[in-house]
């Protein structure tokens, strides 16, 4: 388990990503208050500050959790910081500081020395990253996903677009798919019993397997608020109470305290709605191709549904295109899932004989002695 350059220079690059994110949405609300478009101005800004504050929330409890038995003084100022939306920004701080230690100042000997000082410089800055790359989900979830159904709402609605849209559009469904994939690669290099990818080929049918799947479900969606936004709330809702209800079944220990579980299965429901969302070290087959057969079947029904719904909106040239990228991303998105869990996963890349499935929640229940806070946590 070692922390390179090249993790340090994705760190780097990740709060440089981080940075310009939030002067996006900044740059794109004012734009809406400019134009006049009040309501989804502050609808893009209710999207950043209720992700904001959810991670921020779980960002200081685990601040909390780390130190154990904190300095009051100390624990004050993190309080400040995570009350100032500035966690992210301090776990970076940290992350950094680490991560350069690790990277560029412990010599190879002493890494050698398992449990040796080196090797826990190397442990902490991995933990950091991982953890960032989890409150990274959080957010892409919570505020990426939701703006970018509006972005496309808008964009279908008034039929007219610059350039800068598309390519926002575009970008930002490949930055969700990118966030899981991320999210992957650090939760297995944390874990060093647990098998890593291994070479660029099982990488890239995760990514395109995230990217494809996310991609049709998402033009669904944006199809749907098209034809009627009260019919699309209600779908949302009731796929989140699916979502939560199963995990509620599922018995999760993300969190040590019960409103933090609770928070915890909330987010979980929301995620749930966008892709799968394994939350317990159990098998996942039949809960992934459940999960993906409702998928397909909700998704030919809404294009049944507009097909036959004749309206202005199926009259467009744009639903024609919409429609066929729908169909064929659903497509190419169930064929990578299955081509990556039959030949690239892990568990069977590395012809590992006895594997268990990974799971994407993180298990809390940590021991006394020091550990990794996802040392029980694995992800599908």
């Amino acid at each position: 388990m070692k922390f390179t350059k090249w993790n340090f220079t994705m760190s780097v690059l990740g709060i440089v990503i981080y940075v310009a994110d939030i002067a996006a949405d900044i740059w794109v609300t004012s734009n809406y208050f400019c134009e006049g478009q009040y309501s989804l101005g502050i609808l893009t800004m209710v999207f950043r500050l209720l992700s904001s504050i959810i991670v921020q929330i779980f960002s200081y409890e685990w601040f909390k959790e780390d130190c154990g038995s904190p300095d009051p003084g100390k624990l004050n100022w993190i309080f400040r910081l995570h009350f100032l939306h500035g966690g992210i920004f301090t776990r970076y701080w940290f992350a950094l500081k680490v991560g350069y230690q690790a990277a560029f100042k412990q010599n190879s000997s002493g890494d050698k020395l398992t449990g040796g000082p080196a090797s826990i410089i190397h442990k902490r800055a991995i933990d950091a990253v991982t953890d960032i790359s989890m409150l990274r989900v959080f957010k892409t979830f919570l505020e990426t996903t939701p703006q970018l159904i509006l972005q496309i709402y808008i964009l279908m609605k008034h039929d007219k677009a610059a350039f800068s849209q598309y390519a926002s559009i575009i970008t930002s469904f490949c930055g969700i798919s990118w966030s899981t994939l991320d999210y992957q690669i650090s939760l297995r290099k944390s874990l060093p019993d647990k098998n890593q990818f291994a070479g660029l080929p099982p990488k890239l049918l995760y990514l395109f397997y995230k990217l494809f799947t996310l991609t049709s479900w998402i033009l669904s969606i944006a199809l749907v608020t098209l034809l009627n936004i009260i019919s699309s709330i209600f779908l949302l809702i009731f796929l989140w109470a699916l979502g939560f209800s199963w995990t509620l079944k599922q018995h999760t220990m993300f969190c040590k305290s019960k409103r933090m579980e609770f928070l915890y299965r909330t987010v979980v429901g929301i995620i749930l709605i966008f892709t799968f969302f394994n939350v317990k070290g159990e098998k996942t087959k039949m809960y992934i191709s459940s999960y993906y057969a409702t998928h397909v079947l909700v998704t030919l029904g809404i294009m049944c549904v507009c097909l036959f719904w004749k309206t202005s909106v199926t009259e467009q040239l744009y639903f024609t295109f919409v429609s066929i990228t729908v169909v064929l991303t659903l497509g190419l998105g169930i064929f990578c899932l299955i081509v990556y869990y039959m030949f690239f996963h892990p568990t069977i890349y590395f012809k590992q004989q006895s594997a268990s499935d990974k799971v994407d929640g993180l298990a809390r229940e940590r021991e006394k002695e020091e550990s990794s806070r996802i040392k029980n946590f694995i992800m599908q």
